[in-house]
C-alpha cells in the first residue's frame, strides 16, 4: 500500500468495506437538476459512496461543485470520491479519488493523494484486476458489465467476469456498467456484492425513490 494507515484512513477503509451502493454524480446526465438536492436524495435513498465525474468540466468548476456537495454528503455519513483528478482531490480534501486504466497508474495516483485518502481504479478484465491488486488500491471497479451510454466505446465484459474477479482478488469490487433496477438482479445473482449505478439514477425523474428501490434489492441479497 502507499501509506501506513492513520486513523482517518482506517475509518475510511472501514466505511468502504461496509459500502455496497456506489452512485456517480455524472455531470453529463445531471441536466438542470440541483446537484445538492441530488446528493441529498442519493444518500437518503441509501447510497454509501458518491463519486463526482465531470469529464468536460474544468478544475475550477469541479472545485466549486465539490464545495457545494461535500457538506451534505459528509453530513449523511457517505464517502465522497472525485473522478480523474487525484491532485485536485488532495487539494480539496475529498475522501478519495478514482482513476481509470489510461490515467497515470496506481502508484502515480497514490503519489498525488494525501496519506488519509482512498484510491479506486477501473478494471475491465481479470488480468487488469490482478495487475491492479499488486499496487493495492482500496477498491476496484469491474466492468462495464453491460453496454452503457456512459462508456459507449467500451466493450461489455459480461456477467461471468464478476465471479472470475471475485475469485481472483480480495478487495472491495464494485460492478459497473448498465447496472439498473432491471439488470441488478442478474448482477447480484452472478455474485456481485457491490454495485455502481450512474445514468439510471440521474435519468429516473425521482432520485430518492430510485435509490431506495436499488437499496432494497441490495439489502435483500446479503453481501459476502
Amino acid at each position: 500500500m502507499a501509506f501506513a494507515p492513520n486513523n482517518l484512513l482506517i475509518q475510511r477503509r472501514e466505511r468502504l468495506a461496509r459500502s455496497r451502493f456506489y452512485a456517480i454524480l455524472d455531470l453529463s446526465y445531471l441536466g438542470r437538476q440541483d446537484p445538492v438536492q441530488v446528493v441529498k436524495d442519493m444518500t437518503a435513498g441509501g447510497v454509501d459512496i458518491i463519486q463526482l465525474r465531470g469529464k468536460n468540466a474544468s478544475e475550477k468548476e469541479l472545485t466549486a461543485l465539490c464545495e457545494k456537495v461535500m457538506p451534505p454528503i459528509a453530513d449523511a455519513g457517505a464517502l465522497f470520491i472525485l473522478n480523474d483528478h487525484p491532485t485536485l482531490a488532495a487539494e480539496i480534501g475529498t475522501d478519495g479519488a478514482h482513476i481509470g486504466q489510461d490515467d497515470g497508474g496506481i502508484p502515480w495516483g497514490w503519489s498525488q493523494l494525501a496519506s488519509d485518502q482512498l484510491l479506486g481504479v477501473s478494471t475491465h478484465s481479470v488480468e487488469q484486476a490482478l495487475e491492479a491488486a499488486k499496487d493495492e488500491p482500496d477498491y476496484i471497479g469491474v466492468g462495464p458489465i453491460f453496454a452503457t451510454p456512459t462508456k459507449p466505446d467500451y466493450t461489455p465484459v459480461g456477467l461471468p467476469l464478476i465471479g472470475q474477479v471475485k475469485a481472483a482478488v480480495k478487495m472491495p469490487q464494485f460492478c459497473i456498467g448498465g447496472v439498473n433496477l432491471d439488470t441488478l438482479p442478474q448482477v447480484l445473482a452472478a455474485g456481485a456484492n457491490r454495485v455502481v449505478v450512474v445514468s439510471a439514477i440521474l435519468q429516473s425523474g425521482d432520485v430518492l425513490n430510485y435509490c431506495r428501490r436499488v437499496r432494497a434489492l441490495l439489502d435483500a441479497t446479503p453481501g459476502a
